[in-house]
This record gives structure tokens, sequence and C-alpha cells, in this order.
């Protein structure tokens, strides 16, 4: 994933190495931030036709799981794949993308 080599450029120039547990934690907060966005701009639920999510906030979580996904040695593309492979087949299977679980 092109991106993903973007972020592992922007981290090296940086000097921005991190263990994996401070990205996972990193990824968390910024995941966090969008819930908070669509929280209050639902008024908490109340009105989920008016969500609302700031793009800046996306990007944040998107470095932060790009960023957590080299720290581990996942390749983005890969993982993405295998998901919607892994969705593809549920849907085939019981008619509904969901673990069911």
């Amino acid at each position: 994933m092109k991106e993903q080599q973007t972020v592992a450029n922007f981290l090296a120039e940086h000097d921005m190495d991190a263990p994996p547990a401070y990205r996972l934690l990193d990824l968390t907060a910024e995941v966090g931030e969008l819930a908070k966005d669509a929280n209050e701009s639902t008024d908490y639920g109340a009105t989920p036709e008016s969500i609302s999510v700031n793009e800046d906030e996306i990007g944040d979580t998107l470095f932060a799981l790009l960023s957590l996904a080299e720290s581990v040695d996942i390749d983005a593309s890969d993982a993405l794949n295998e998901a919607i492979s892994k969705y593809e087949s549920r849907i085939e299977t019981t008619g509904d993308a969901g673990s069911g679980r």
C-alpha cells in the first residue's frame, strides 16, 4: 500500500520510532476522537442522520493504523485484501458480512 510506505518514510525521516503497544494506544485514542465527533454531532445517537466527523480525525486515525501495521511488519494492503475476502465468503455463505458472534 503506497500510503503505508508514505507513513513509514515519514516516521523514519522524523525519527518517530515507537513500540507497537504505543502505536495501538495511539490508534485507540484516534478512534475515540472519531467516536466523540459522532456522539456530539448526533446528539449521542438521537439524530443518527446528522453524523459528522472531521476529515482531519479520519486522517489521524489512518496514520495511526498504518503506523501500527508498519511497527508489527504487516502489509496493510494484504491485510485489507484478506478482510475483504473473508467478508465476501461470509456473504456467500450466510448472506451477511457479519461474523454472527
